[in-house]
């Protein structure tokens, strides 16, 4: 009898997960594996693909020629680099900027913390491309950044801001601050405020305080932080596009032109791989340390 009721509640389990498995296997892993078999094939000459093994693919990201048709070039490994660089500048910006953020807004009241998550997750409410266009306006020659700037007498002539690193640094600690205020506030909210108080009773100093008690509490929401805004910070192509103009191309812009402008399928797919297999990596080094601490617990 026990036998047949678990039997039925597997049933019953597997009823109720096989449409969402069904729904990850269709749209999340079979265009994964589309894209990994894309990059070992041959670029088709008028674009498409040539059913042939082609392993250049990932030659060309790292500057390995074939030896035929294309001579050593570092180009798209001068842009993975950079990307890397701006993302890892991006998550250090939005950590220095929503760190004390969110120990300040944990001290307000429980209806000021309200209203201060709300306004921070107000931007998604709004198109991504028209908050961009807003720092367009802001950033230009002629926009508000320059006009106040020469009010106050700083500069005699406006500063080149658009189309710039910094502009797209800017851009995107704009864009992914809620995701790294969001995990750090929740590691802060657990922090007992009674811990400091009797480390300040026994004499510690702040920079104590924080070494001992403050940063190893809230170091998984800062860990989960960074990685929130470093993923899409690497992948991210339309910061760059409107910000960044030309002058400042990162991977996920060369994924777009290779797809949509200079049709090579393989080779886009190759940079996409690229992208995946370096998020992998950080997800399991991630996913790695944290069983160990969980363990020694």
């Amino acid at each position: 009898m026990s036998v047949f009721k678990l039997s039925r509640k597997q049933l019953t389990l597997f009823a109720l997960l096989s449409p969402t498995t069904l729904f990850l296997l269709t749209f999340f892993i079979g265009p994964l594996l589309i894209m990994l078999i894309y990059s070992f094939l041959e670029p088709g000459l008028y674009g498409g693909v040539e059913w042939n093994f082609y392993h250049w693919n990932y030659g060309r990201v790292f500057g390995w020629a074939d030896g035929f048709y294309e001579e050593f070039d570092a180009v798209y490994l001068e842009i993975l680099l950079r990307s890397i660089g701006l993302a890892l500048v991006t998550v250090i910006c939005t950590l220095v900027v929503c760190y004390p953020v969110a120990f300040w807004v944990s001290t307000l009241s429980y209806k000021k913390k309200n209203i201060c998550i709300f306004l921070i997750t107000l931007p998604f409410f709004a198109s991504m491309v028209v908050r961009l266009y807003a720092w367009v306006l802001i950033l230009r020659n002629s926009g508000f950044a320059n006009q106040f700037l020469e009010t106050l007498g700083l500069i005699s002539e406006p500063l080149n801001l658009m189309f710039s690193g910094t502009a797209v640094i800017i851009g995107m600690v704009y864009v992914f601050i809620p995701f790294m205020f969001l995990p750090i506030y929740s590691s802060v909210e657990k922090l007992d405020r009674n811990l400091l108080q009797a480390s300040q009773d026994l004499g510690a100093s702040p920079l104590t305080t924080f070494r001992k008690i403050i940063l190893p509490i809230t170091l998984p929401g800062v860990v989960a932080g960074c990685i929130l805004v470093f993923i899409p910070s690497l992948g991210n192509f339309i910061v760059p596009d409107l910000l960044g103009g030309a002058k400042v191309l990162m991977i996920g812009n060369m994924v777009e032109q290779q797809f949509l402008y200079a049709r090579n399928w393989p080779f886009g797919a190759t940079l996409s791989m690229v992208i995946i297999l370096l998020m992998l990596i950080i997800l399991s080094i991630y996913l790695y340390k944290s069983t160990r601490n969980q363990a020694a617990l």
